[in-house]
């Protein structure tokens, strides 16, 4: 990880190759890539096509505060069970309830489940019990949705867990440092601002684009399936 970083990435798939260049050591290990969409999907592509690893989503929503949608009480994280993270420092200050924050749970699961339908047709989350687990996202600002993840992905017992970013402030990242067994970090610049900030092209990803990317995936599992 560096503080140094003299020219921003063109793209995601650009950043996706740098990094999947930093992960080369995990090209004979038994890996599993999880993105978290829809701007880390390109990115995670790339990583995943050079470490010949199956690529999955890691669905993450954030559980706002009962009129204080944007402040986060928690987070839902999809699954084969869906893993629920709380903030109850946070509950306790806004004095939500639990009745309340199932109800925004609820809702928000229905959304996650939306999403795995649209994104992946419903096939169910693959598993990441005694992998290598690399979670993948374009940047990190706060941290928070990443935390999250990472939580709900080592409650499953993977081998090893790797959160790999192609840039994020310095702070965000030592704040995540217990959730993680390696953080790969091609850049931590100072001033920090956005993550869209070291992106030349930082347009957005369209669902089309997260779909096809899966599909091609999908496909391949299911050859290798019939193979077997």
């Amino acid at each position: 990880m560096s503080d140094f970083f003299a020219l921003p990435f063109r793209d995601r798939r650009d950043a996706g190759r740098r990094l999947a260049a930093a992960l080369a050591e995990y090209r004979q290990r038994d890996c599993l890539v999880l993105a978290l969409p829809r701007g880390g999907v390109p990115v995670a592509d790339e990583v995943a096509r050079a470490l010949a690893a199956p690529l999955d989503l890691l669905l993450v929503r954030k559980i706002g505060a009962p009129g204080h949608p944007e402040f986060a009480v928690g987070a839902v994280v999809d699954g084969g069970a869906p893993i629920v993270v709380r903030n109850k420092e946070g509950m306790r200050a806004l004095d939500v309830d639990e009745g309340a924050f199932q109800a925004v749970c609820a809702h928000e699961l229905k959304e996650i489940e939306r999403r795995r339908r649209l994104y992946l047709r419903g096939s169910r989350p693959l598993d990441p019990k005694g992998h290598v687990v690399i979670v993948i996202d374009d940047g990190i600002a706060t941290g928070a949705t990443v935390r999250a993840a990472l939580q709900a992905v080592r409650k499953r017992d993977p081998e090893k867990l790797i959160l790999a970013v192609p840039v994020a402030p310095r702070e965000a990242l030592t704040e995540l440092r217990g959730e993680a067994d390696e953080i790969v970090c091609l850049a931590m610049p100072r001033p920090f601002g956005a993550v869209g900030y070291f992106y030349d092209d930082f347009r957005q990803v369209s669902d089309a684009e997260v779909i096809a990317i899966m599909a091609r995936y999908r496909t391949d599992l299911a050859r290798e399936g019939a193979e077997q």
